[in-house]
């Protein structure tokens, strides 16, 4: 249920419809609009409460019931998309945000040398694998808190925020400290104990599609993360599979405006992992702004060919500053700004 709280209502109006819905024994969640505050009432069977025991209460405008599952994730809980802030950055607002990295931390030399560029370019949020969840366990497994520090280093040289994956619950701890998001990879989106746990965190949590996840699959994920308390939940498409073996995923295009009308959360696309190729980033990053997509994000590497892991979908320092540039003028076709 959704608690529509009038124009202007009081604070102590607002204070008492709180207490009246944790009386009852159900989870408050707080949504502050510029003209209204919209207050959520969570729990397995808030259905049984009367819609009038709380319409009756000074400053109620009206009360709602969300019929989705997914009850804070919903466009019904908020018609304002959510802006996350990560250190002045804001994610949802009229700016599309880049964010941008190697898969892999492969060296300190190698992330300064990406993070400067990516900067100079225009990008705005560093990516960089420290733990890297791989098909094989022979391949490259990441460079654990070593590549955090190094990420944390180039942070603190280019003023990028930095944005890394996190595999287990037992990591956490570990990766906050370094970390300005968490990332949640395709394989882990219903890994619903590390979705629980971040639901307790303090910082942004950036959600994959699975890897072969429906739409209302990932909203029920996020659901779990902001259930927890946790609002800050920005949600990716990556590309699902599909009979399709021409690319390596095919990358939803149909997802973006279909989740801007469901959710209220930012949206960020990824075209490298939804086609593997790194020629067809550029055009599907393009149509992924036209679409309405909040940010992206683009693997980066100065030199793919060498690169440890996903080289064949990574685009070059030089193609990524040449696709910043690209970039502007879809956005500004569609209203936006890079």
């Amino acid at each position: 249920m959704i608690i529509v709280m009038k124009q202007g209502a009081e604070q102590k109006d607002i204070e008492a419809v709180v207490k009246r819905v944790e009386e009852l024994g159900k989870k408050v969640h707080l949504s502050r609009g510029e003209a209204r505050t919209i207050i959520g009432v969570i729990g397995a069977d808030e259905h049984m409460i009367q819609q009038t025991t709380f319409e009756v209460m000074d400053g109620v405008e009206k009360t709602m019931r969300v019929m989705q599952p997914y009850k804070l994730a919903s466009r019904d809980f908020s018609h304002q998309t959510t802006l996350i802030d990560v250190n002045g950055v804001q994610i949802g607002g009229k700016k599309v945000i880049v964010m941008a990295g190697p898969c892999s931390v492969e060296g300190r030399e190698m992330i300064l040398e990406t993070a400067h560029a990516i900067k100079e370019a225009g990008g705005t949020i560093l990516r960089g694998g420290a733990f890297k969840p791989r098909s094989s366990p022979y391949s490259f497994q990441g460079l654990g808190e070593e590549g955090l520090r190094y990420l944390a280093e180039a942070r603190e040289q280019t003023g990028l925020p930095i944005i890394t994956e996190v595999m287990s619950t037992d990591d956490i701890e570990l990766i906050g400290e370094y970390t300005d998001i968490f990332q949640v990879g395709a394989r882990n989106t219903q890994n619903y104990s590390l979705l629980k746990a971040l639901g307790k965190v303090k910082k942004p949590v950036f959600l994959k599609r699975g890897i072969s996840g429906k739409i209302e699959e990932l909203l029920m994920s996020a659901e779990y993360i902001l259930s927890g308390g946790n609002m800050q939940v920005m949600l990716c498409e990556r590309g699902i599979r599909t009979y399709e073996t021409a690319t390596r995923n095919t990358f939803d295009i149909n997802a973006i405006p279909l989740l801007k009308e469901l959710t209220h959360l930012p949206i960020v696309s990824d075209p490298a992992h939804g086609t593997g190729m790194s020629n067809l980033v550029s055009p599907i990053a393009k149509a992924a702004v036209a679409a309405g997509t909040d940010a992206l994000m683009v693997e980066v590497h100065p030199d793919p060919k060498r690169a440890w892991s996903d080289g064949a979908q990574s685009l070059t320092l030089e193609k990524f500053k040449q696709l910043m540039d690209e970039l502007k003028p879809v956005a500004a076709a569609v209203g936006r700004e890079i």
